[in-house]
């Protein structure tokens, strides 16, 4: 009984640790494509607006930041998009 308990946590053992080891992988390279420069929280906090702010409070940096890059990035006129449009 012993030797069979033995001989199953050496074969269990190194399948655990690698499904352990594989999962680890994937968390950490999650946290790495959602990391925040300390730039953009600066910018940020000097920037937002007050519902921003809020969005910040209600909902995490996440979401405050996805609002405040899209306030902040150049919107094409009007008139453009009428130009590319009848270009096409």
């Amino acid at each position: 009984m012993d030797g069979t308990m033995a001989a199953f946590l050496v074969l269990l053992f190194p399948l655990l640790l690698l499904i352990f080891a594989v999962l680890m992988e994937r968390l950490e390279a999650r946290l790495q494509n959602g990391s925040v420069t300390e730039n953009e929280i600066e910018e940020f906090l000097d920037q937002a607006r007050p519902e921003e702010v809020n969005t910040f409070i209600r909902e995490g940096l996440t979401r405050a930041l996805d609002i405040f890059r899209l306030r902040r990035r150049p919107r094409r006129s009007r008139k453009s998009k009428a130009a590319g449009a009848s270009s096409s």
